[in-house]
């Protein structure tokens, strides 16, 4: 580990936070525009009804459910890398700690529009909601959907004070080199924060508490996410393995998404000596075990097709690899399970235009993961006379691009104007290696 001072790790994270020049506010702006046509498209969906989209009978939700799903992937393995790691006292987790538990609130917020969207008359959402109404109608909570409001609801609050709560010694910091209107915000911020002893002990407790909170939580609502399609009898979906499968799928394409966003920042901020390469090299490690498991889960998936002997269900998964959705079946088997097998040679996971790139296919492969899962069995059911095409529209497309330029948006957003590297936790890395001045 690098030898750095206290003073010097204060001095990194605040030079992220001084005025931003032009390339920012230009990306910023760009990002924007993806968000209003995003928001252009939804808004003509709603005016001329659901059917702008592609989505048809059999495939009753397309890409909406596709990228929901992607999203809540990349929600939940955000904080499950920070909390689990955290828990092992895995020192290289510090330096992406924050940026991970940032991913995970953004995502959530970007996932659950998706609902809002397919519902097409977004007004009635109330009717979703566990409260009387004019009807005297209750949800069924034994929809899938039910178990999605409550199970992301839920995720997003410890998320948040999860997120908030390692913030606030930061927070601090920032607002005793501050002035004027943004020393107040960060006092406001900081919730009068001294650093005496008795708020350490109470802030290392309750940051202990919520990752072992956490941690459970995740596993059990990406598990939740899965249920919406085990629970169902369509070939390709009625099977066991789908909780573990997405929650080792959810954690894949998260560590991805943090090379993804690591790699450009600690060039932008200039934070090599914090974010350094063994950080990026260790979490290359982690995507090998990770697409080892996803791997193994396809394999899986088609071994139980075989041995079930059911016809409809041999019929699906031979349709995934052959037929009609070889495409993308193989596009996220390459991207999935293959590529990121590179990283078993060191030369290629210490290359920061290797990592960049993998980590980008392997997000690929995931959403076209979802993408098989979701579309191959909707639209090969066990009624040949029903089977169906589909195909996105322009309209899908344009959301699904808005979905994206709204989640960097706000990533960029945050990294400017709030710590995205946990100083605290750098120093507490600094003090227990003896490398601190």
């Amino acid at each position: 580990m690098e030898k750095l001072s206290f003073a010097e790790i204060d001095n990194t994270v605040n030079a992220t936070l001084e005025p931003p020049g032009r390339m920012y506010w230009t990306v910023v702006a760009l990002l924007f525009c993806g968000v209003l046509v995003g928001a252009a498209c939804w808004g003509w969906q709603i005016l001329v009804g659901i059917g702008a989209g592609g989505q048809n009978s059999p495939v009753n939700w397309g890409t909406y459910l596709i990228n929901f799903v992607f999203w809540v992937g990349i929600a939940h393995s955000g904080t499950l890398i920070s909390a689990i790691l955290y828990l092992l006292r895995a020192g290289w987790r510090n330096p992406i700690a924050r940026a991970a538990e940032t991913m995970t609130v953004f995502a959530v917020c970007t996932a659950g529009l998706f609902p809002f969207i397919h519902l097409g008359r977004v007004w009635m959402v109330y009717y979703m909601l566990p409260v009387p109404n004019q009807r005297t109608l209750w949800p069924n909570f034994q929809s899938p959907l039910m178990f999605d409001v409550v199970a992301i609801s839920t995720y997003f609050i410890v998320s948040v004070l999860f997120w908030y709560t390692g913030m606030l010694p930061d927070f601090a910091v920032i607002r005793d080199r501050a002035a004027g209107v943004r020393k107040k915000i960060f006092t406001v911020l900081s919730l009068g924060w001294t650093a005496r002893y008795e708020q350490w002990r109470h802030y290392s407790r309750g940051y202990l508490l919520f990752a072992a909170l956490a941690t459970p939580l995740v596993i059990s609502v990406h598990s939740v996410v899965s249920w919406d399609f085990a629970l169902g009898v369509a070939p390709g979906w009625h099977t066991t393995i789908f909780a573990p499968y997405f929650v080792a799928g959810a954690i894949h394409s998260g560590l991805a998404m943090v090379l993804t966003l690591m790699i450009p920042m600690r060039r932008i901020f200039n934070a090599q000596r914090i974010i350094t390469m063994h950080v990026l090299e260790s979490v290359a490690k982690t995507i090998v075990f990770t697409g080892l498991i996803v791997g193994f889960a396809y394999g899986t998936e088609y071994f139980i097709a075989w041995y079930s002997r059911n016809s409809v269900e041999m019929e699906v998964f031979a349709l995934r690899s052959t037929g009609d959705f070889a495409l993308q079946y193989w596009i996220m088997v390459v991207c999935n399970s293959l590529v990121p097998l590179l990283f078993f040679i060191r030369r290629i996971r210490t290359s920061i235009i290797w990592l960049f790139a993998i980590s980008i296919l392997v997000n690929i492969g995931m959403w076209f993961e979802r993408f098989v899962i979701i579309i191959s069995s909707v639209a090969r059911d066990f009624l040949p006379h029903a089977w169906g095409d589909y195909a996105p529209t322009g309209i899908e497309y344009g959301i699904m691009l808005g979905s994206f330029c709204l989640f960097f948006f706000l990533f960029f957003l945050f990294v400017k104007h709030l710590p995205s590297i946990s100083m605290t936790e750098m120093k507490e890395l600094q003090h227990q290696a003896g490398t601190h001045d």
